[in-house]
């Protein structure tokens, strides 16, 4: 899915000029799977969707899925995910549960999403009862405060054409703290760099499992950003067409998805048609939370 299609589906249905805190209720909403047998739930996606299932929704709606069949004590640390198939948001998802293993300290878990039958996403991912241990982290990246940057609607409002899309109200408050990739087209440069900060816009419900779903929805918002940039193109403005491939992410320390966080992402390498992208989020006190890793189809024409 291209970042442009994500940004649509970040949306969701601002159809009555809705503001953040709606909006944010429809994506809790979204995440509220419907548990129609054992180990087995349903999804469904915005009323106002692209052609495909934004890959952030099918992602965190499996977490969720997941989540629901472990105990509340044992907290999700890692991630690992596949997306096989483009998704139809005009029908629901079922996401089928493997209990892999309930061990003293970890659960795993297996989740595949079903449409018409097959499988179009496949996700392990692992909890652990909270343990102390060995402490250290990266510092954050010393960058201005987010209520100092433009928002979202104010920085695409400078892409003639095709701003109106993009100033829909969404769930995500979004603020870049470079210029974003869209403004630094035909510019690409090998210490490219893409940094946003993010929150819920709005108060999240104190669900532990709810803020890191969160998360992972946001995750996949603004990654294929970074090897993008380092070429000077980007999403619709430029011939470029993609697709995430693969996702894993690692939780570090807990946090609230509602309160600003950084994401600090980059690209060490593409080949062969594909583009990797890594990515750090710090807490606004400079708190080390969690690392994410994808890799994506991109192919430029």
């Amino acid at each position: 899915m291209t970042d442009l299609a994500k940004e649509a589906a970040a949306g969701l249905d601002s159809s009555a000029g809705l503001g953040g805190q709606v909006v944010l209720d429809q994506l809790v909403d979204l995440l509220d799977l419907e548990k129609i047998e054992e180990n087995i739930f349903r999804g469904v996606s915005p009323a106002l969707s692209p052609v495909r299932v934004f890959g952030g929704q099918v992602a965190g709606q499996a977490l969720v899925a997941a989540g629901r069949t472990v105990p509340s004590e044992r907290k999700v640390h890692s991630l690992h995910a596949y997306f096989i198939r483009p998704g139809d948001p005009r029908i629901p998802i079922v996401y089928e549960v493997d209990r892999i293993r309930d061990g003293r300290s970890f659960t795993t878990r297996r989740v595949v999403a079903v449409q018409h039958g097959k499988a179009i996403f496949a996700l392990s991912a692992s909890f652990q009862t909270p343990e102390p241990g060995l402490e250290h982290a990266d510092e954050m990246p010393d960058v201005p405060a987010p209520e100092t940057l433009p928002t979202f609607a104010e920085r695409v409002s400078e892409v003639p054409g095709i701003a109106e899309m993009w100033r829909r109200p969404r769930p995500i408050d979004v603020r870049y703290v470079n210029d974003p990739p869209w403004l630094t087209r035909g510019k690409g440069t090998t210490e490219a760099r893409n940094q946003v900060w993010m929150r819920a816009d709005g108060r999240l419900p104190d669900e532990d499992l709810l803020h890191v779903c969160v998360l992972t929805y946001a995750s996949d918002m603004t990654l294929l950003d970074s090897p993008l940039a380092r070429h000077g193109v980007y999403w619709e403005l430029d011939e470029v067409r993609g697709a995430s491939l693969d996702h894993a992410l690692w939780f570090h320390r807990p946090f609230r998805a509602d309160e600003w966080f950084l994401y600090d992402t980059a690209s060490p390498s593409a080949s062969g048609g594909r583009g990797l992208a890594t990515g750090r989020f710090f807490a606004a006190d400079g708190t080390l939370i969690a690392t994410v890793v994808q890799e994506g189809l991109l192919r430029v024409r």
